[in-house]
């Protein structure tokens, strides 16, 4: 798929909405219509009924310390219902991107972060967008992932996070979070086992029950 880049570094203050977005309530709705319409068309893809909470966000960027570090990256973002959050976060020399392969949520992040750079591709070829972000390969502080790991075959869960190990500096993290009802799942409690495959520190964030499904968050240590 062909990759679509902003050159423009996003600052480290909150973006503002963009000039053709409704207001917040009407924004919300539709942004659950379409994460909707989205996991019936592609669920493998999408792999969740409503974008996360912003419970689920602070619980996933708790301990990170975005304002001191080089550089994160975002796997899946979607919407961007972590996003604006780590782009408050983001210190004044700090990089960032984000790698979203569906072309729906890809248009609906540009629209809400216009100057956030945003890559079009498999988050398995993080290594080359890093090269095209001019961040070195293997030089990556942090990875924030949105991705539906429990709804994806095995193989790609393991070329995802091989590809994240690579992308990491040692010490980089990497967090990601998990429905309980994931675990359920073959695939979800296959990725749960490949974790401490690829990571040296592995452990599991008090729940988020008022996340709808209810959620926990991995933290993961190269």
């Amino acid at each position: 798929m062909a990759m679509m880049t902003d050159t423009h570094r996003p600052h480290a203050s909150k973006p503002t909405a963009h000039a053709g977005e409704p207001t917040r309530p009407r924004t919300k709705s539709l942004r659950k219509r379409g994460f909707l319409s989205e996991y019936l068309r592609a669920p493998g893809q999408v792999g969740a009924l409503l974008p996360s909470s912003g419970r689920l966000a602070e619980r996933m960027l708790e301990g990170l310390d975005l304002d001191r570090v080089g550089s994160v990256v975002e796997f899946g973002p979607g919407t961007g219902a972590f996003t604006g959050h780590i782009l408050s976060r983001l210190g004044p020399n700090t990089r960032y991107f984000a790698m979203e392969l569906n072309p729906t949520m890809a248009s609906a992040f540009r629209q809400r972060f216009p100057h956030a750079p945003l890559h079009q591709r498999c988050v398995s070829e993080v290594t080359q967008a890093c090269e095209l972000e001019g961040i070195r390969p293997g030089s990556v502080d942090v990875i924030v992932s949105g991705l539906p790991f429990a709804a994806f075959p095995c193989d790609l869960q393991t070329r995802i996070l091989r590809a994240a190990n690579s992308a990491l500096r040692p010490g980089g993290r990497m967090v990601t979070f998990a429905y309980h009802v994931g675990l359920l799942l073959p695939a979800g409690r296959k990725f749960a086992r490949k974790l401490p495959e690829h990571f040296s520190q592995v452990s599991r964030s008090r729940s988020v029950l008022l996340n709808v499904p209810p959620a926990f968050v991995y933290r993961c240590v190269k």
